[in-house]
């Protein structure tokens, strides 16, 4: 969580949803709540989410000081991957972003449980969402051949996966050998598109509020 978001001023800290704290606030909760997360790691250079994670007074909580370099607009998610593997202890790494407040402590568990009963299989986890529409590059569809049906029933089209940033989930090891937050053969476990919604945007931002705000109303 780094300060000085260029879309929205204080995204991660601003009261959000008549909630103090704002996104930081709820992300640190549903870590905390989640049984299968032992620590968390929290890389930032703002005070204010250093304030608000020690309001919390948990033992699980582990405040690392990002540098300016890390934390300015120019920095690459590549950087910041090496970043944590040099940071985070020996073990596995669920690496997950403060601006989904939908991903709550039981989809924390489920992505959790899911890789380690899969990892005969797969060494990584990352979350995407379902896209089954009509897709195209340039002046041709890369979801169907329009040769043999131009217009197919969507549910009939081989669906591509979006990697939604919801969680991703690898071993330490994974991210030194790699220096990438997945390995070679990881699991997709899909996410609906609410779950997953990301905010990036203002507008992303106003509906995320008006949608949390009625699904927490407890009149």
């Amino acid at each position: 969580m780094r300060s000085g978001s260029e879309r929205i001023l204080n995204k991660n800290t601003k009261t959000f949803a008549n909630i103090a704290g704002g996104l930081a606030r709820i992300k640190i909760e549903q870590l905390l709540q989640a049984e299968f997360i032992e620590k968390i790691v929290i890389s930032t250079n703002d005070i204010q989410v250093i304030d608000i994670a020690k309001s919390f007074h948990s033992n699980k909580i582990i405040i690392f000081k990002r540098s300016n370099e890390l934390a300015s607009s120019s920095a690459t998610t590549d950087s910041l991957i090496q970043h944590a593997s040099e940071i985070m202890p020996d073990g596995h790494i669920l690496w997950t972003h403060v601006t989904s407040p939908f991903v709550d402590s039981q989809k924390y568990d489920s992505f959790v449980q899911t890789y380690f009963n899969n990892l005969s299989n797969h060494d990584s986890l990352m979350t995407v969402t379902k896209l089954q529409k009509f897709i195209w590059r340039d002046n041709e569809p890369i979801t169907h051949d329009r040769k043999i049906e131009k217009w197919p029933r969507t549910q009939t089209i081989n669906p591509l996966w979006e990697v939604n940033s919801a969680a991703f989930i690898a071993s330490r090891n994974i991210y030194r050998k790699y220096n990438d937050r997945i390995g070679m053969k990881p699991y997709l476990f899909e996410t609906t598109q609410d779950v997953a919604f990301d905010i990036d945007w203002p507008e992303d931002y106003q509906l995320a509020e008006k949608i949390f705000l009625a699904l927490h109303d407890k009149s």
